[in-house]
């Protein structure tokens, strides 16, 4: 495992980000030469980040954008769909100001700390690998569409309906699909329970397509 991070994400050439797509997807990176061919290990996890347009400015308040709207798709399309769709999360976050500056430093002090999430971590961690040494594997990411559809890494009965309605409207792929159960599964490991429901499934899918309003009816 390790940590590839991506600040500016788009401004990088875009055969760049798409060679990112065989360690996100198998875990390994194949590299071809002349005389011989070599795989490695790579189970990378990745963040990246973008601004919204070349110059920033898109969608803030207060100021304004010199970008075309061609200039705003050229640079967001370097991140190619087929990529995105190895990206489990996928939010927008909205530029700092004093006020929410403050409210974080308000936070900082309440009930969740840094020791907190940690321990909250961990013990999600605990209960995946407890449930799954059974498959061979230790955590969430490493299950496959095969593995979830065992009887005991099921949802909770209809869980998955917002799911299978996004999958029918196109909004998301059979990759998506399972990348948000795995998602999910991580969210009621977190919470506690033995596997997920609907709301689970639904926070999942918000993060990777921002419609589980729409489905989660």
């Amino acid at each position: 495992m390790c940590f590839l991070s991506g600040d500016e994400a788009p401004e990088f050439p875009r055969r760049v980000l798409d060679s990112l797509r065989q360690p996100l997807e198998s875990g390994s990176i194949t590299i071809h030469r002349v005389r011989s061919t070599v795989t490695y290990p790579a189970n990378p996890q990745l963040v990246l980040a973008a601004n919204p347009c070349p110059c920033g400015n898109a969608g803030v308040r207060g100021l304004e954008c010199h970008c075309t709207p061609t200039m705003q798709r050229n640079y967001l399309q370097r991140l190619s769909g087929p990529l995105l769709d190895r990206i489990d999360l996928q939010l927008r976050v909205e530029r700092v100001s004093t006020a929410t500056a403050r409210l974080a430093a308000a936070g900082e002090r309440g009930s969740v700390t840094t020791e907190s999430a940690a321990a909250d971590v961990r013990a999600a961690r605990d209960r995946a690998r407890h449930r799954l040494a059974a498959f061979g594997v230790r955590a969430n990411a490493q299950l496959d569409g095969a593995l979830l559809r065992q009887a005991s890494l099921r949802c909770e009965p209809g869980a998955s309906e917002p799911l299978d309605q996004a999958l029918s409207r196109g909004q998301i792929t059979m990759r998506g699909y399972a990348r948000a159960q795995r998602v999910a599964w991580t969210l009621a490991d977190l919470a506690g329970v033995a596997r997920p429901d609907r709301g689970h499934i639904a926070e999942a899918l918000f993060y990777r397509t921002r419609v589980a309003s729409s489905v989660d009816a």
